[in-house]
This record gives C-alpha cells, sequence and structure tokens, in this order.
C-alpha cells in the first residue's frame, strides 16, 4: 500500500496483482509444455533443428487444444537465433525478448473472423514484401482462417503459392472443410487431437498444485469430462470451481456447481435394471427430475454410463475407457455383473429413446417407458424369442399377479370339486333309486323298467366338459397345474368353431365382419386393409356376397388375398357356402366410397333424430 499527499488530502491506493485467468497464465511457452500433442510438437522441433521449413502450415483441430498456442511457439522458434538442440527457443537473443515483450516485427497475427474482407487480405500481402529487420522470417499467423470470404481466399491464394523467401504461414482453423481445396493443396496440414480425460486431469493436478488448491480425483474427472476435449475450457471451468469451493474442490461441490448429474445414479439404475426393481428405478428418475435435470440429460449420461460398462468387460477395450483410476475399477466391478446381452439391448433402448426424444410431446413418459423396458430386459421371457425386444410390458408386480393366479386356481379347484360332489350324489342318488324300484319288483313280482332319463344321468366320460368323477379329478390336479372346471376343454382355435349346419346372416353381421377382418389384418397389409375399411360387402342372394372394388390395382391385390378373405367370413359367419365375387366397378358408374363418419352424418341428415340422440348422450365417432 502507497501513500500519496497532495495538499490536506490523503489518497490511499491499493496496488493489487493483476488476476489472470489459469488458460492464460499456464498457456504453454515452449513445446514441451504443451500438452497431449507429443507427436506434432516433435515434428515441429525436428523442423526447427533441420531447418527445413515449409512456406505455409495449417493447424486444424476442435477447439482449446493448443492450435494457437503451438503457432506462436513455432514462430518464436523459427526467428530465434541460437535455437536449442532439442529445436525450443533459446528466450535470449533479441528476438525471443522482443517476442516475450510483445514488441516483435517479425511475427503478426490477423483475426480472420473480423478481419475477412479482400482489402484486409491485402494490405497483409503489402507486409509481405518488407524483409525482417531482426530474425530471418516474418511470421503471419491467420486465426480462425475458414472465415475468410470466397473473394478473400482467391486474394490471398496466388501469395500463398509463390509467397518471398522470407515469408512464412501458420492458418489456424477449427472447420477445415470450409477451406477450399486449393488452399489445403498449398499447405502442410497438421491435424491437432482432443485432449484425453487422463491428460486433462494430470495438468489439471500440476495447476492445483501450483496455485495451492486441494483438488479430489474425482471432481478432477468431472472438469475434464464437462470440457470435451478442451484444455482451455478445463481451465475455465477449474477457475469457476476454485471460486465457488473456495481453495477446496471436492466432488460433491464441482456437481453442485456445475449441475453435473452424479454419476452413482448411473451406477444405481444399472445395478437396479439387474435385479429388475422397477419400482426402485422409478422412484430414482422422479428424484432425479425434481433436482432440475433433464430427462433426455439422464438417457443420454445412463447411455454413456452403459457404454463405458460394455467397455470394460474385455482387458482389450478397457483402455477406452476416459476415466480416471479409481473410476475404472468400479466400471470393471459392474460389468462383472451385467450380462453383455444386457447391455447391447440397453444401448440400442436408449438409442431410440434419445431419437424420438424431441418429437415426444410426453418426454417424461417415454424416458419411464425407456427405463421400464431396460429393468425388464434380464427378466424371463414370456414368449419372446432369445436375443428380441419384447413386444409388450411386463407385469410390473410379478408377486401381486402371481397371488392373483394362486387365488384363481385355488377357486377352480373348488370349482372342480363341487362338481365332482355333485355328479357323485347325482350317481349314488340314481343308484338308490334302482334298487327301491327293484326292490319293489321283487316285492310283486313284477319287473318294472326304469325310464332312461338324460338329464339326470351323470356323465362319467373323461373326455367331455359335462361332469368329472372325483377320482379323475384328482388325478388330473396331481400331474397338472391346470384345474379342469366345467367349459374348460371348449376349443378355443377358430379352426374348431365350424358349424354343422349353414347358419343364415344379415347385411349387418356381414358388414360387422368385415369390419372385424380388416382391423385384424398384419401390418404388412396395412394398406390394403385401409382401402377394405371403406368397402360395402353386399349379400347378392343367400349366401352369394359381392364386393365392388373402385380400381383394377386395388382388385389385384384383394384377388391375391381372396381364399383368405372367404375362409374368414365362413369362419366368423357361421356359414361354409358363402361365396365371395370381387367386381370392378365400371367407369361409367358414379361409386362414392364414404368413411364411416360420412355414412354416420348421412344417417343424421336422414333421420334427425340419430344426431339428437348423440347430442344428448355427448358421443363421439371413433
Amino acid at each position: 500500500m502507497g501513500l500519496f499527499a497532495h495538499g490536506e488530502t490523503n489518497y490511499f491506493l491499493l496496488f493489487m496483482n493483476e488476476y489472470i485467468v489459469s488458460a492464460r497464465k499456464y498457456r504453454p511457452v515452449s513445446f514441451d509444455s504443451v500438452v497431449g500433442q507429443a507427436a506434432l510438437t516433435t515434428t515441429l522441433k525436428n523442423a526447427v533443428k533441420s531447418g527445413k521449413l515449409a512456406h505455409a502450415y495449417l493447424f486444424c483441430g476442435p477447439r482449446g487444444v493448443g492450435k494457437t498456442t503451438c503457432a506462436r511457439i513455432f514462430a518464436k522458434a523459427i526467428n530465434c537465433m541460437s535455437p536449442t538442440a532439442e529445436g525450443e527457443a533459446c528466450n535470449e537473443c533479441e528476438s525471443c525478448k522482443a517476442f516475450n515483450e510483445q514488441r516483435s516485427f517479425n511475427i503478426f497475427e490477423l483475426d480472420a473472423a473480423s478481419n475477412n474482407s479482400v482489402e484486409h487480405i491485402k494490405t497483409l500481402m503489402e507486409q509481405t514484401r518488407i524483409p525482417p529487420q531482426v530474425g530471418r522470417y516474418k511470421v503471419f499467423i491467420i486465426d480462425e482462417v475458414h472465415m475468410l470470404s470466397t473473394a478473400a481466399f482467391n486474394a490471398f491464394l496466388k501469395t500463398l503459392e509463390e509467397p518471398p523467401a522470407h515469408v512464412i504461414f501458420i492458418l489456424a482453423t477449427t472447420e477445415k472443410h470450409k477451406i477450399l481445396p486449393t488452399i489445403l493443396s498449398r499447405c502442410q496440414i497438421y491435424d491437432f487431437e482432443r485432449m484425453t480425460v487422463a491428460n486433462t486431469i494430470s495438468h489439471l493436478r500440476m495447476v492445483a498444485e501450483k496455485e495451492g488448491i486441494a483438488a479430489e480425483e474425482e471432481a478432477l474427472e468431472v472438469i475434464a469430462e464437462k470440457a470435451d476435449g478442451g484444455m482451455r475450457d478445463a481451465l475455465s471451468i477449474f477457475d469457476q470451481a476454485a471460486s465457488f469451493c473456495q481453495g477446496n474442490i471436492t466432488y460433491q461441490k464441482v456437481i453442485e456447481d456445475l449441475n453435473v448429474l452424479d454419476s452413482e445414479n448411473y451406477f444405481k439404475i444399472v445395478d437396479l435394471s439387474i435385479e429388475n426393481k422397477v419400482s426402485e428405478i422409478m422412484v430414482l428418475l422422479n428424484s432425479v427430475i425434481n433436482k432440475g435435470f433433464d430427462g433426455g440429460q439422464l438417457i443420454n449420461g445412463l447411455a454413456r454410463h452403459v457404454r463405458n460398462v460394455l467397455m470394460a468387460k474385455d482387458p482389450q477395450t478397457l483402455p477406452l475407457l476416459e476415466t480416471s483410476e479409481q473410476q475404472r475399477e468400479k466400471f470393471k466391478v459392474q460389468a462383472q455383473k451385467a450380462d453383455t446381452r444386457f447391455l447391447y439391448q440397453a444401448l440400442r433402448l436408449m438409442n431410440d429413446c434419445d431419437v424420438n426424444y424431441r418429437q415426444s410431446s410426453n418426454k417424461r413418459l417415454l424416458v419411464e417407458l425407456t427405463l421400464i423396458e431396460i429393468a425388464q430386459l434380464t427378466q424371463p421371457d414370456e414368449g419372446v424369442g432369445s436375443g428380441r425386444r419384447p413386444r409388450r410390458l411386463k407385469c410390473l408386480f410379478q408377486n401381486i399377479v402371481r397371488q392373483q393366479r394362486q387365488e384363481k386356481a385355488a377357486g377352480q379347484v373348488v370349482a372342480a370339486v363341487a362338481v365332482a360332489d355333485k355328479n357323485r350324489e347325482m350317481k349314488e342318488e340314481k343308484v338308490t333309486e334302482t334298487r327301491t324300484v327293484e326292490a319293489k319288483a321283487a316285492e310283486t313280482g313284477r319287473e318294472e323298467h326304469t325310464a332312461y332319463d338324460p338329464v339326470r344321468r351323470p356323465v362319467l366320460k373323461s373326455g367331455t366338459n359335462v361332469g368329472f368323477s372325483w377320482n379323475k379329478v384328482r388325478e388330473m390336479s396331481k400331474k397338472s397345474k391346470i384345474q379342469i372346471v366345467p367349459g374348460m376343454l371348449a376349443p378355443s382355435d377358430p379352426n374348431s368353431r365350424k358349424p354343422t349346419v349353414d347358419q343364415e346372416f344379415t347385411q349387418e353381421e356381414l358388414e360387422l365382419q368385415w369390419m372385424s377382418m380388416c382391423n385384424r389384418m398384419p401390418q404388412k397389409l396395412s394398406a390394403i386393409a385401409t382401402r377394405m375399411k371403406n368397402m360395402n360387402p353386399e349379400i347378392k342372394g343367400m349366401p352369394k356376397v359381392e364386393v365392388v372394388v373402385d380400381n383394377q390395382v386395388i382388385l389385384e391385390q384383394m384377388q391375391q388375398i381372396q381364399k383368405s378373405i372367404l375362409n374368414t367370413l365362413k369362419l366368423y359367419l357361421g356359414n361354409q357356402s358363402i361365396t365371395l365375387d370381387l367386381m370392378l366397378a365400371e367407369k361409367g358408374e358414379p361409386i362414392k366410397f364414404m368413411s364411416r363418419r360420412e355414412q354416420f352424418e348421412e344417417m343424421g341428415k336422414e333421420n334427425p333424430a340419430v344426431e339428437k340422440l348423440r347430442e344428448l348422450m355427448d358421443l363421439e365417432l371413433a
């Protein structure tokens, strides 16, 4: 603090050290300090040592990986008067000092994002004619070069092709595909890699030690994953977390500050899915959403987590995990519990959810259904082929359903026993009656014949559904879990319901079965089924059915399935003599096929009572 006197007034001036963000404070100043680009920096150092320099370089890659930084270090090393044996700048000559003090006239930087016109490029080209005063080269660094206009590229092209001997261009861009091929063919192209999580964590740990900040390994891993391969972004997030945590960066504080979902939620969801605990997953999802996290964010994070678990199952793919050692061990433990097929199917379900998430009007329901299906992947298949996605959701509460089935089975046993007891009583009553008649006949000396009563006579054959003997019921209940009750042996196969006598049917019944048949048609025939719904089959003399088709194409399609249509009508109308004729409508005959709604509206016009009934009952046509 300095104290200055001016007249009778005292001014206290507080000189404070200027704060510099970590991205600038720890910016690399040499090739060896560049993180994650070892192969590229080695190539540049060898070029400096050998003196074999190209006239144009193109540095491309994602943001925050060191493109502009390497361009500055390379420009400084090129003009160094006495570079080291490793190809680094000496930092002692006049050129290096001028560069470090930002007063060098041999290195020019141009931001093409704001200087992208032809005039700016022409001004730059004029400066290339002046040779350097100190050093050997004039280096022009053009950042974000893809922002140049087409006219500016064309003005730059001739100079780039044949520049003066003392000029070197270093171009930097994040979008190489936007640069003209004629520019690319005249440059040495260097592709910068994304920063790995391990390299980012190592660099952040070094920065934390120099700044005297305590940081947990898991907290640094969250910062590295949030940076998405950019070191500059990682350092900016590190400064933000350091300000929030006040010098002690912990995992819980970092996820709270960055609004990141705790990775423990993903481990819990996978564990609960393996154990088929759907209810607990729903509770966990509700707590996540109540904390302000989006359902799509949960699905995306869970997909990355499941992918990492899948990679952890094989030692060959284990290095693909961009996580810390502690987190990698947790993935290995969970990978031992999770089945590979389960992980594959879970990834497919989450990918479908991610694709449909934006178009969904009920996003939470979509996420819930996805998690329910994931949780049921490890359940025993119920009529579903191995390795296929279940066509319908399995019951969430298996215990309740199992209990209901047991109660139902017990009721069936009671019903079967009651029927057996009744048959036994009828048999005993019949025997007693027969004995009484025989006794009376013996007393009177006459033989009385008992009349045959088909109603009272018990049916004891096991192949019928009228009655069963007590021993037969007991034997069948021991051998099978299926309880036998009256009516259970009724044929369930539609083919077994063929009538013995042809039944007549009405026009209404014909239209009803026609519409029901159209609704039951498979998905591959949905187009022809929709057409058939608008057709009106008519009875042309019992049992002849005629259908008029409006065009030849539909007629040919229906003729291919005519036999199936006829068999269906025979089955559900109970008449094996039905014939089906498909007729093509004549061109001069005006045929208007009305939908069901149009038919209802036509009925309302003819009979106002129908419309009045609909209004009174507030009905809607489905």
